[in-house]
């Protein structure tokens, strides 16, 4: 059973909120970390999104997101890390250690090359972003997703990218609504020790409403939460455990209702 602190809430759980709505709804809840998206972040403003987390205390867990690496064009992968460059700026202005990575999707049908494009780009990214102090952590996303959003659909290929690369500021981040049905998960999971940078909870509602927007608040669906936890636990990570829930249905509660039935699920189901 968790305490809350490590929890940290991942700013599209509560969607529709602003993020002074999302930190004065986390300050009241005490709940002490937040993950913040760029979109959101661009909505409110950089620096007054600072200071707001100056006033609260709250801390960032992690920055969403960077990647989408693969690129028809030279000229196209040249923006792209530009734009991971810019997204590190920011974390490393919200004082937040990670920037999440999802990797981006299939280019021309060509899956090989897609993948080769995810770790060029990755290659690119990482002197900037230890110069930055920031950390990348490549998220694994579920198959179904491998065409639009991440060619990276599991820890294997997560793990081999950072190895390869052998940077101290290149880890993954293990979401389990993404990697929870991989056979060699556990084992995977050994393998990361020490360049695990975050760890995500939902859960797999069956069936599933939503492709997108699905994902269930924990403990309503079928994914083994404690034993990955436990798992990422011997790992060695210890650090925040963002709940990360894209669900139409939770959407439509309040939002300080929805960080409630949060923060019991966690305590009862994390």
């Amino acid at each position: 059973m968790q305490s809350f602190s490590r929890l940290s809430i991942n700013q599209y759980t509560v969607r529709n909120w602003t993020i002074p709505q999302l930190l004065e709804g986390c300050a009241a809840e005490q709940i002490p970390f937040v993950s913040l998206w760029r979109d959101k972040v661009a909505e409110t403003g950089l620096d007054e999104t600072v200071k707001l987390l100056g006033d609260t205390g709250i801390k960032v867990s992690s920055v969403c997101r960077g990647g989408f690496f693969p690129a028809a064009t030279l000229d196209q992968q040249t923006r792209n890390v530009e734009e991971n460059c810019r997204a590190i700026d920011e974390a490393a202005a919200l004082g937040a250690e990670v920037l999440v990575l999802v990797c981006g999707g299939l280019l021309n049908r060509d899956l090989d090359r897609s993948r080769d494009m995810v770790a060029e780009g990755i290659a690119r990214l990482v002197p900037y972003a230890e110069q930055a102090g920031v950390k990348l952590g490549i998220e694994p996303l579920h198959p179904m997703f491998a065409a639009d959003r991440s060619v990276i659909v599991s820890l294997s290929e997560a793990n081999e990218i950072v190895e390869l690369l052998g940077s101290g500021n290149l880890g993954i981040v293990i979401d389990v609504y993404h990697v929870w049905w991989d056979p060699a998960v556990y084992s995977e999971i050994a393998r990361a020790s020490g360049r695990i940078f975050g760890f995500h909870v939902s859960d797999w509602i069956v069936p599933v409403p939503d492709m997108l927007n699905g994902r269930g608040i924990m403990g309503d669906g079928v994914i083994e939460i404690p034993r990955l936890r436990n798992a990422v636990s011997e790992a060695g990570y210890l650090g925040p455990i963002e709940v990360e829930i894209f669900n139409n249905q939770l959407w439509r509660l309040p939002g300080r209702g929805l960080l409630q039935l949060v923060k019991d699920r966690f305590l009862t189901h994390v």
